[in-house]
């Protein structure tokens, strides 16, 4: 099963959230593209992160963006 549009829209935003810190969130303002605002209700709805126009990542959504970063990593090796 191939990843749906929806969802890479969802794994792009949540690639957006700071790896530095759990403490520091994410702003949807209200000049961002719809496909983002509807990323981000998405990733709400599904519980992933705790506002609807971003907030910070829950436990889960934790847990999905380092699975995210690590495929986002390993597909990005380039080799000679």
């Amino acid at each position: 099963m191939a990843f749906s549009h929806d969802v890479i829209e969802e794994l792009n935003l949540l690639l957006k959230f700071p790896a530095e810190s759990l403490m520091q969130g994410l702003k949807i303002h209200h000049d961002a593209t719809q496909s983002i605002v509807e990323a981000a209700a998405r990733l709400y709805s599904k519980g992933l992160i705790t506002q609807v126009d971003g907030g910070y990542l829950t436990d889960l959504g934790i847990d999905v963006v380092e699975h995210t970063r690590r495929i986002n990593s390993a597909m990005n090796i380039k080799f000679n």
